[in-house]
């Protein structure tokens, strides 16, 4: 049976580290590497600075829903929806560099190491709708038993 979970927070920066805290709590029981929950928890954190920063600028607050599912043994996926802005043109919004924030908080580089940490990275949005991240990843260490 896949074991699922969802979590619904504020969709702000200071929601970063429960986020980690849960991805890695989720993740642990596929007993992954040091390295792979590092990974795990540090796609899930620029995901979650995604939602804080870009799908709900300036004063417009809302919610995100992560969702973790295991479709097998040795995977993991991961699921961050916000009801934000949206995102107007989603393959330059993960060009390396590329970003719409016009302070110092940004690097443009949140999609670059989601996909870099990830097996998989899916972004489906809808201008005014809002934006879902999927990510999977597949542990290298998995047994079997």
């Amino acid at each position: 049976m896949e074991k699922k979970m969802k979590v619904q927070m504020e969709g702000t920066l200071e929601s970063q580290s429960l986020a980690r805290a849960v991805a890695g709590a989720y993740a642990a029981e596929m007993d992954p590497t040091v390295d792979e929950l590092t990974e795990i928890k540090t796609a899930v954190s620029e995901a979650v600075s995604n939602v804080a920063l870009h799908a709900y600028p300036g004063d417009l607050t809302g919610d995100m829903i992560l969702e973790f599912m295991m479709p097998a043994p040795d995977t993991i996926l991961i699921r961050v929806t916000d009801r934000g802005v949206g995102i107007e043109d989603i393959a330059k919004a993960m060009e390396p560099m590329y970003t719409t924030d016009t302070g110092e908080n940004c690097s443009g580089m949140g999609f670059t190491v989601m996909e870099s940490f990830m097996d998989r990275i899916r972004v489906d949005s809808r201008p005014g709708e809002g934006t879902t991240v999927t990510m999977i990843k597949r542990l290298d260490t998995y047994c079997g038993f």
